[in-house]
């Protein structure tokens, strides 16, 4: 979720929520990638996933769309949910979209089933922390570990062993140690180029035109599947989504 007033009972919400996981874990520009250069060895976590053939990749933040200089990455935010994600997903299925769901742990916790069918229908999973605290780049690098890797289990146990392939920081709050260790687990740090500001409910044309206005700024569009009433959000893409096909773009994944 991008940082804006309107998140602020959300994030309050998931901090609290995902109080007890914490306490847990404790006491055991156009089209291109983005991001400071980040020196020196990955960090080892003080609790990590499992490894499985799990790959390194770049700790840059990544903007460009695997599907060129005419592709879109359409990106959900926060949930899943169990009345909103299900809309979002009968829409993308219509319009044969594959997109990359940004999950909060305690919610794919909470509704393993959704997360199964978000990867069945074949598309992405991004790791978007346990609290969604949009304060992590503040906080010290044992919380910014616990809520990355607590979440990548969470959602690798809820979607049957499928890991996420990203990791995207709660409102941006990216720091060189958080990106490094993401990428040590195989998770691509992952940004945006469009906030559509969905979560401050502007209603479905204001959406629409922020889209439209501002897609010359990069292919990653931001969208949010919970949180709230996301009737505005589902209205947009089903407006958007063939429009933009109709304009000769794709819809991709970010690079890894």
């Amino acid at each position: 979720m991008a940082q804006h007033g309107g998140g602020r009972g959300w994030n309050s919400k998931m901090v609290g929520a995902a109080l007890g996981v914490t306490l847990l874990a404790t006491g055991a520009s156009v089209w291109t990638a983005q991001a400071g250069s980040a020196d020196g060895p990955p960090p080892q976590a003080s609790a990590p996933a499992a490894r499985d053939a799990v790959k390194p990749v770049a700790v840059t933040i990544a903007h460009a769309s695997d599907k060129g200089a005419r592709g879109i990455n359409l990106t959900i935010d926060d949930g899943p949910d169990p009345t909103w994600t299900p809309q979002v997903l009968d829409i993308l299925r219509e319009f044969k979209v594959k997109a990359t769901f940004c999950m909060v742990g305690t919610q794919a916790q909470a509704h393993p089933d959704l997360v199964k069918k978000v990867v069945a229908e074949g598309h992405r999973l991004c790791d978007h922390t346990v609290a969604h605290n949009t304060a992590m780049d503040k906080a010290p690098e044992s919380y910014q570990s616990q809520q990355i890797l607590d979440a990548e289990r969470m959602i690798t146990k809820a979607s049957g062993g499928v890991r996420p392939m990203y990791y995207r920081a709660p409102g941006g709050a990216f720091t060189p140690y958080s990106r490094k260790l993401a990428a040590s687990h195989g998770m691509r740090p992952l940004g945006w180029n469009v906030d559509t500001k969905d979560f401050e409910l502007p209603g479905t044309e204001a959406i629409v035109a922020t889209v439209k206005e501002e897609l010359s700024n990069g292919p990653t569009l931001l969208f949010h599947d919970a949180g709230g009433d996301r009737t505005q959000t589902v209205e947009a893409l089903r407006r958007l989504l063939p429009e933009l096909r109709e304009q000769g773009y794709t819809f991709g994944f970010p690079v890894r």
